[in-house]
């Protein structure tokens, strides 16, 4: 599939192997579990929900599934996160190992409320 076309999540996914598309549809099932309200959208070719902005994106590559909760969401689970490679905005969760998808929750569940938050606060002004 050309990388340029992709316009949807199901899209995204279909173009990897079985074991891979059901990693990926596990995370969005949980992100959509925790984020009713947040869009899907496709962003930077890769799936991206939006809750009163950027909220997390997600990918597969080669050996991993990179997990992007924005700086914030690394930062405020630095320690747990401490096993897994990654940059300052991702994490790179092996394909051979489990996928921890109670982490990945909880990192949403942190990205929402920030969201929320700042949502709130740009109203009150």
């Amino acid at each position: 599939m050309d990388k340029n076309a992709i316009n949807t999540i199901d899209e995204y996914i279909l173009q990897f192997p079985l074991e891979t598309q059901e990693i990926l549809n596990k995370i969005r099932n949980v992100i959509k579990e925790v984020a009713p309200e947040a869009e899907e959208k496709i962003s930077y070719q890769m799936p991206a929900f939006s809750l009163h902005g950027n909220l997390v994106y997600f990918g597969a590559w080669k050996n991993h599934i990179g997990f992007y909760p924005t700086s914030s969401g690394i930062n405020a689970f630095i320690n747990e996160i401490s096993e897994y490679k990654g940059t300052k905005g991702s994490i790179h969760f092996p394909l051979k190992k489990p996928i921890p998808y109670e982490l990945i929750s909880k990192i949403v569940k942190f990205r929402v409320a920030e969201n929320t938050k700042k949502a709130n606060v740009k109203k009150k002004k």
